[in-house]
């Protein structure tokens, strides 16, 4: 998914953000195999385990078994038939998360080659909050940001000024 690019800016405000609120060290449960973002997480002092690419939607043992403090779900969300249940499973006290969000200029995302890299879900801010707290999660930090491409055209111009991800620090909420 990597090989040809490396979001720079998102991975920089993504991990600024995390420090922000949990600077190393600190024990993090990553939903995803392990990637470049990882790894640099890694190498900035959090302990890290990744998922071992069950499919989320129907195997959530990893999550249920997992003592981490603080549970990441960076650009995952939008790939699961039903994050609702992959949310209530995280054992954690601590979520962060980030969703590309729903841009209106351009379709769903869909990978022709890999299954997996495909969006069931295009997310507007309201929906993912609303997402979080059905699923029992209180916000408690969010920042929304572009990420232009580096190409020519209407889309790439409307990248610069229309927020592409949106990034939360949640805790779970009292019950």
């Amino acid at each position: 998914m990597y090989e040809n690019t490396y979001p720079e800016k998102r991975f920089r405000i993504t991990l600024e953000f995390l420090k922000t609120h949990a600077p190393p060290p600190s024990e993090i449960l990553d939903l995803g195999v392990e990637n470049p973002f990882s790894k640099l997480l890694s190498s900035e002092g959090y302990t890290v385990e990744n998922t071992e690419g069950q499919d989320l939607d129907v195997d959530l043992s990893q999550l249920k078994a997992s003592s981490a403090g603080i549970t990441t779900a960076f650009e995952i969300f939008e790939h699961l038939l039903s994050p609702l249940e992959v949310l209530k499973s995280l054992q954690s006290e601590y979520l962060f998360a980030s969703v590309p969000l729903k841009l209106w200029f351009a379709k769903a995302y869909q990978s022709k080659t890999d299954p997996w890299d495909r969006h069931y879900h295009e997310f507007e801010q309201w929906q993912f909050d609303w997402l979080l707290d059905k699923a029992g999660w209180e916000i408690v930090d969010s920042k929304s940001f572009t990420h232009p491409v580096k190409k020519i055209g209407l889309r790439p111009v409307l990248r610069l000024f229309t927020p592409r991800y949106y990034l939360v620090f949640c805790k779970r909420k009292s019950t």
